[in-house]
C-alpha cells in the first residue's frame, strides 16, 4: 500500500490541507482545522514539499501556472472536465455553459457543477474560475468568498505585472 502524505499551507484566504502519495498530488482542499494525522516534513516527497513552494509563490503574486504530479481520481467525464478546467487561463474566468460546451455536451451544465465540486485539486484545478453565464460567482467547494479572492487575487497580479 501506497504512503500518504499530509501537509498543511496557510494562505491568506485559508488554512489548506495538502495530500499526497509517493508519485503526486491526491488533494488541495480549504480546511478549518489541521487534523490530528500530521505527517513528518522530513520524510514528505519532494512533490510535497513543491507542492507548498508553488502555492507559496500562487499566494504571492509570483505564479501563475503550476507543474506538479497530479493522482487524479473520478469518472471519464469529470477528468475531460477538470481538463478544460486547467485551460482557463490565469486571471480569466469561463461560464459553465462554455465548459459543458467544450466538454461536448452543451446540456450537461448541471453536470459541470457536479464535477467542479468533485474536484479535489482546488487551486491547481482551478474550479474557482468557472462563473454563472450571468458572471455571478455561483457555487465554489471552498465558499464563495474564497472564489471571490482568488480570482481578485489572479486579476491584481496581472494588473500588476
Amino acid at each position: 500500500m501506497e504512503n500518504v502524505f499530509k501537509a498543511y499551507y496557510e494562505s491568506e484566504p485559508g488554512l489548506i490541507e495538502i495530500t499526497a502519495g509517493e508519485k503526486g498530488i491526491i488533494s488541495i482542499y480549504f480546511t478549518k482545522k489541521k487534523s490530528n494525522l500530521n505527517s513528518d516534513s522530513k520524510n514528505f516527497p519532494f512533490h510535497l514539499k513543491d507542492c507548498i513552494r508553488q502555492l507559496d509563490e500562487y499566494f504571492k503574486g509570483k505564479r501563475m501556472t503550476f507543474d506538479l504530479p497530479l493522482i487524479i481520481s473520478g469518472t471519464d467525464f469529470q477528468k475531460k472536465v477538470w481538463n478544460e478546467l486547467k485551460k482557463i487561463p490565469f486571471g480569466k474566468t469561463a461560464s459553465y455553459k462554455e465548459i459543458a460546451l467544450k466538454a461536448g455536451n452543451i446540456k450537461a451544465v448541471r453536470a459541470i457543477g457536479n464535477a467542479n465540486n468533485k474536484n479535489k485539486i482546488a487551486v491547481i484545478i482551478p474550479c474557482h474560475r468557472v462563473i454563472g453565464s450571468d458572471g455571478k460567482l455561483s457555487g465554489y467547494a471552498g465558499g464563495v468568498k474564497r472564489k471571490k479572492w482568488l480570482l481578485e487575487h489572479e486579476r491584481n497580479f496581472l494588473i500588476n505585472n
